[in-house]
């Protein structure tokens, strides 16, 4: 039991130092060697075919009432939440949007209450709060900061985080229901049928002469590590710790990207990103991850 539990943490551990790192490499390349609809439709495809490829040794039937939700999380789940953050991060700071998705289990304890009647705790109230300030002046900073923040960047990655968080609290029935691969292959599908539209106009444009190994290798990371593998270390996690223990490693993911934007701006020479790192933005991330904290800390206090 013991190694197991090692091996789940050592599983959400490497799935978010994958998720860190995504910020990063995802924004190199674009929108230089690709344009953010196009990358989302590749990663679409490609990270929907390894699900589909694993799904084919799963036979479980779905039934037609369920199909509705499966459509609906596929929009918010898939095409809404990632066209919006590849858009938003090709446009705004990589550290930026990594204190951002922070805010999204904030979001998602909103919308429990909302939708799915919920109990809010005092401690939750209080960490709403703190982290709505910290995203708040995080993004409204981005209109006035230097290096590579903007404010419509960063809107579209809250933006991305509520439409991910909405699909978080309508995914739970579906996930009770049927097989996680059953469940994700499904929306993954219909994800699949929203991006095309626009993904397609985006492909056909990109000049891919100007596409090297590193570019080739960047999309790789995203279809493979940032999409497919992230998602079975999460579900393997998942088995052995709680969902707040799982959630509470997307603490790291702001540390991490701060990490590699100091290498790349100070050791590599990528002076861009050199203005990313300030005072604000420590704070911001500071109040967030306080927030996020203090919506998973336990309490005997419930308001509603």
């Amino acid at each position: 039991m013991i190694k197991n539990l090692h091996k789940a943490h050592a599983a959400l551990l490497g799935a978010n130092l994958i998720y860190g790192a995504n910020f990063l490499i995802a924004k190199g390349i674009m929108p230089a060697k690709i344009g953010p609809s196009a990358f989302v439709l590749l990663r679409v495809i490609g990270a929907g075919l390894l699900f589909l490829f694993i799904k084919s040794f799963i036979k479980e039937k779905v039934d037609k009432k369920d199909f509705k939700l499966f459509i609906l999380c596929g929009l918010l789940g898939v095409s809404a939440n990632m066209l919006l953050f590849f858009h938003g991060l090709s446009l705004t700071s990589p550290i930026d949007a990594s204190i951002i998705m922070t805010s999204t289990p904030v979001i998602v304890l909103i919308l429990s209450a909302f939708i799915l009647k919920e109990k809010i705790t005092a401690n939750k109230y209080i960490g709403i709060f703190i982290g709505a300030i910290g995203a708040f002046i995080l993004i409204w900073f981005g209109k006035k900061s230097g290096g590579t923040s903007s404010f419509t960047g960063n809107l579209f990655v809250f933006l991305n985080a509520t439409s991910y968080a909405t699909y978080l609290v309508l995914v739970k029935p579906l996930m009770k229901k049927y097989k996680a691969i059953t469940v994700i292959s499904w929306i993954f599908f219909f994800g699949f049928l929203f991006v095309f539209p626009f993904g397609i106009k985006d492909l056909l444009i990109t000049n891919f002469d100007v596409w090297n190994l590193n570019t080739f290798l960047s999309i790789a990371f995203v279809i493979i590590g940032t999409t497919f593998l992230t998602y079975l270390f999460n579900i393997y996690a998942l088995n052995y710790v709680s969902p707040s223990v799982s959630g509470s490693y997307i603490y790291l993911q702001p540390v991490l990207s701060f990490i590699m934007v100091s290498i790349y701006a100070f050791s590599l020479g990528h002076k861009e990103y050199a203005e990313d790192i300030n005072l604000i933005k420590i704070a911001s991330c500071f109040l967030v991850i306080l927030g996020v904290f203090m919506i998973s800390k336990k309490s005997k206090t419930k308001l509603i």
